[in-house]
């Protein structure tokens, strides 16, 4: 449905995306996450026909962005980072606007927005003027408008940003909605839990480059090269620390600030690797207490692997 092949986009010296490729399939809900301008924004432009790549291309159901702009645009639903939306009409006049632009007969719009409406929980806010909403009913105002000629491929650009606890999960209840309709989601955003939870493919761009792609369980494979390790003895630390400090698959081992008795490392072996060490050290002498690999979100490794130039 989305393929992405080779895209580059520089401004001068500077490379805002280099040669990124990614697929999506029919149906999917990609995640697209990344610190701020690592590429998020202008791989959604290009891919809008915003913006012209200046190597590569990408296609939208068969159709190249840069050679058939508007059979892409006819096949898009496009959310940017901003509202755009026209303070002066209300809520029901905005999407009528919206939908004759896409050529929809008075017919086709009077059946079509009520749903829309509903759709977003905008149902009850229909003859309110645009500027007296909040930024949450903005933000779904502009969902239900990029839904207006019912695109096959949706495009959103941070449609969570800024919004309170409550507004986010509507959004996201609605994103839930939209991926059961079979709707192509292309979703960028910060909130990597929420990510997590409706999309079935995250991407991690960095630097204008995609550094992991795949499922959550892939994500978290690809990211996290070692486990870290929590080991807790009776009272032998520093026989404990020197015992695992000649594993060679056990990086620097650090002392617990909070508990004495307790060492943490990373460690690169596999599960049965894992399980075998600690059968050595309990064949050593060791008194241990606790053994256990430290849990780590996705949040952790994302923020591990994206800590860029500061």
């Amino acid at each position: 449905m989305i393929e992405i092949v080779n895209l580059t986009k520089r401004y001068g010296s500077f490379t805002a995306l280099d040669n990124l490729n990614l697929s999506i399939e029919k149906g999917t809900v990609f995640g697209v996450v990344g610190p701020n301008g690592a590429g998020k924004s202008t791989t959604f432009s290009i891919l809008a026909t915003l913006l012209a790549p200046t190597e590569g291309t990408a296609y939208v159901n068969g159709f190249d962005v840069t050679k058939d702009p508007k059979k892409v645009r006819k096949q898009i639903g496009y959310m940017p980072d901003f509202f755009g939306v026209y303070d002066q009409f209300k809520a029901s006049e905005y999407l009528d606007f919206y939908g004759a632009s896409y050529g929809l007969s008075a017919a086709e719009r009077k059946a079509l927005i009520p749903q829309l409406l509903e759709l977003v929980n905008l149902s009850h806010k229909k003859d309110s003027y645009v500027d007296l909403l909040s930024r949450g009913m903005k933000q779904r105002l502009c969902l239900a408008r990029c839904l207006i000629h019912d695109p096959e491929v949706l495009i959103l650009d941070e449609p969570a940003s800024g919004l309170d606890p409550r507004a986010r999960i509507e959004m996201r209840d609605i994103l839930k909605e939209l991926k059961t309709m079979g709707k192509t989601i292309l979703i960028s955003s910060h909130i990597l839990p929420e990510l997590a939870e409706i999309c079935d493919e995250l991407g991690v761009i960095e630097n204008g480059n995609l550094v992991a792609s795949g499922s959550v369980s892939v994500i978290h494979q690809q990211l996290q090269a070692n486990k870290i390790l929590n080991v807790t003895v009776m009272n032998e630390t520093e026989m404990a620390a020197a015992f695992f400090e000649d594993d060679p698959q056990v990086a620097e081992v650090l002392r617990d600030e909070k508990d004495s008795r307790t060492i943490h490392f990373a460690y690169s072996g596999t599960d049965e690797e894992q399980a075998a060490l600690l059968s050595k050290a309990v064949q050593a002498g060791l008194l241990i207490i606790d053994f256990s690999q430290k849990k780590t979100d996705l949040e952790d490794i994302f923020l591990e692997i994206t800590k860029g130039d500061e």
